[in-house]
């Protein structure tokens, strides 16, 4: 990225090579409708719990409507190229690992998230931009929402984009157990005394 007053040569090659990596500025990231996560602290300790990612790490996971894990799978980085389609790549191949493909569906139902570990702070670098691109063209490339980009540092969690973050979990904390980090099952609604009726058989089962 180019600062100050550059000649217009230097500007146009700057903005060739940023296309050339496939990049997704904040703007970009901002203006592609990612949806909201209800509750990114529940996904982000879930997903820490299970994989402890360290720095270099990435966690790319596949929720269902209900924001449940259904899929997930950590791997680490090979390469220094913050190339989007490289990282496009990658990121295909876990998913096509993990979970089947939902391209015959005309409107995706699940959606990918991605946890990134790794060094330095919060603030967006042009690392994250090509993780951004790669996970927007492999979502679409595997029948999925793309969804929350996740930084996870020393100083905690940030969902770029959004603001929201928290200092627990951190790229140096202990993962919390499993069962304290998920949400417990929801009890489906079926009301009145007949529901509590099965409630009460099934504890004296």
């Amino acid at each position: 990225m180019t600062f100050g007053f550059a000649p217009s040569s230097a500007a146009s090659l700057s903005t060739s090579a940023a296309s050339a990596n496939r990049v997704l500025e904040p703007t970009e990231w901002a203006a592609a409708g990612i949806p909201l996560l209800r509750s990114p602290r529940e996904i982000v300790s879930g997903l820490h719990a299970r994989h402890r990612p360290g720095p270099a790490t990435a966690v790319v996971a596949v929720l269902d409507p209900d924001e449940r894990v259904r899929a997930s799978a950590s791997f680490t980085r090979r390469t220094d190229s913050a190339d989007g389609w490289l990282l496009r790549n990658v990121l295909l191949a876990q998913l096509r690992r993990v979970i089947p493909h939902d391209l015959r569906r005309r409107t995706p139902v699940r959606t990918a998230v991605l946890l990134h570990c790794r060094d330095g702070d919060a603030r967006w670098t042009e690392e994250d931009g090509a993780w951004m691109w790669g996970l927007r063209d492999a979502c679409t490339l595997h029948g999925l929402r793309c969804g929350a980009y996740i930084t996870l540092t020393r100083d905690g969690w940030q969902v770029l984009g959004e603001g929201r973050g928290g200092r627990h979990p951190s790229a140096g904390s202990a993962p919390e157990p499993l069962a304290v980090s998920e949400a417990p099952p929801r009890i489906p609604r079926t009301g009145g005394g007949a529901a509590s009726e099965v409630l009460r058989r099934a504890a004296a089962r």
